[in-house]
């Protein structure tokens, strides 16, 4: 007996899933415009296999797994060496400005659209200070299972990493994140 496929309605997706994917993606790369790349590029690759779909999820469940993908795309590229060189083009690479930003390349503020305090601003700019100061494989690790609520398995699978060196990881970002925030912030 033939699998079942089901019918989806594509021409319906901007406007039931856009906001809920680009929210999805924003608090997990603080970055609008990536979130809305992002977001594109589910939306293409649920065109492109839209005839796979076979209900076991709904809709939106189903592309917010596309987009899982797309983040750990994204961060395996970030990390890549190929993705470390399209960094470096960012940057102008000689004369006066050697070093500077080249400036349709500035990265954004992050996009808060709640109403917080400037104290909470400040606690927020801090942290993420502090796991920027994390060594770069620490603060992949923190951000994808703590931030980005990824599963242990999926972390350990797309890094290559074993469920215990995961662990141990997030035990010194955290051992770490603490002594720079009791440093930084608490102790001001």
């Amino acid at each position: 007996m033939a699998e079942k496929t089901h019918t989806i309605n594509t021409n319906k997706w901007i406007d039931n899933y856009a906001d809920y994917l680009y929210n999805y993606a924003i608090s997990r790369v603080n970055n609008s415009d990536l979130a809305k790349d992002l977001v594109q590029e589910t939306f293409f690759a649920g065109l492109k296999s839209a005839k796979n779909f076979k209900g076991k999820a709904s809709e939106r469940t189903w592309l917010v797994s596309i987009l899982k993908r797309k983040i750990i795309d994204h961060y395996r590229k970030i990390n890549s060496k190929k993705g470390q060189a399209e960094v470096r083009m960012n940057f102008y690479n000689d004369g006066e400005n050697e070093g500077d930003w080249l400036e349709e390349r500035v990265p954004q503020k992050w996009d808060n659209t709640s109403e917080t305090s400037i104290e909470n601003e400040e606690l927020k700019d801090q942290l993420e200070a502090c796991i920027d100061n994390l060594p770069e494989k620490y603060a992949m690790v923190f951000r994808m299972k703590t931030v980005q609520e990824f599963e242990t398995e999926e972390i350990c699978k797309e890094l290559d990493i074993t469920a215990s060196n995961l662990w141990v990881i997030i035990h010194r970002a955290r051992t770490q994140l603490r002594k720079c925030m009791e440093d930084n912030w608490f102790n001001n």
